[in-house]
């Protein structure tokens, strides 16, 4: 049974990319009578991240499950703590603890890891390399659309890899994390043990770091399945 009418859903994208590559989930979600918002978050600092979350959650007139995906798992977790929000779901996404930040987290990458090919910073900005993106960031995506992705880039603002989360919002409310077991961003060891440290529910699937894009309906299915969670 839907528990759409109890909720209502809020995507937060990641680094590199904008809000429009929730086009999928947001479509499989309305189907099932979500009301969704997504947050264009400016990805230069997390202060004005969780600035930009937190100003549409103000906005919602039900409790909130709040997604994120990749970088977006350091801002629900900051911006997770607001009052409207009910429920956490991570997208192949860090989930940092109290004091860390993505640079931390990535620091110490584990022997024979992935490296993201990051390009180095422009003016306080990062990029990823054009011509790696599509292996790295959205292998299972179709070409053209990777393509696109690859050439619509945001800038990444070095502050936002910086910025340290105060109280993870997962501390004290559900969470629930897809792992997709094909990333070359985030480890999927990584994504395992920041899942369980977080106490959340996981579901593993096979699929590259833009899952999102590349299987809607797995992840529509999981923020569905996080409504009905008693």
């Amino acid at each position: 049974m839907s528990r759409s009418q109890d909720f209502n859903v809020v995507l937060v994208h990641g680094g590199f990319v904008d809000g429009s590559g929730w086009a999928g989930v947001y479509k499989q979600l309305r189907k099932e009578g979500f009301k969704v918002s997504i947050v264009q978050n400016p990805t230069t600092s997390l202060a004005d991240d969780v600035a930009a979350t937190k100003l549409i959650l103000d906005a919602q007139d039900k409790p909130v499950i709040l997604v994120g995906h990749s970088y977006g798992g350091v801002v629900i977790s900051e911006a997770g703590n607001h009052p409207n929000v009910a429920r956490l779901v991570y997208i192949a996404a860090f989930a940092p603890d109290k004091g860390e930040s993505v640079a931390k987290l990535i620091a110490n990458p584990p022997p024979g890891a992935p490296v993201p090919p990051i390009l180095p910073p422009r003016e306080g900005f990062l990029f990823l390399d054009r011509d790696k993106f599509h292996t790295s960031f959205a292998a299972d995506v179709e070409p053209a659309e990777a393509e696109f992705m690859a050439d619509s880039q945001v800038p990444w603002g070095v502050d936002a890899l910086g910025g340290e989360v105060t109280t993870p919002a997962w501390a004290s409310k559900p969470s629930f994390y897809l792992v997709a077991t094909d990333d070359r961003m985030i480890p999927p060891d990584a994504q395992r043990f920041m899942s369980k440290r977080a106490g959340a529910k996981v579901v593993e699937k096979r699929g590259s770091h833009a899952i999102y894009v590349s299987l809607p309906k797995v992840v529509a299915e999981i923020i569905a399945d996080a409504a009905k969670a008693v």
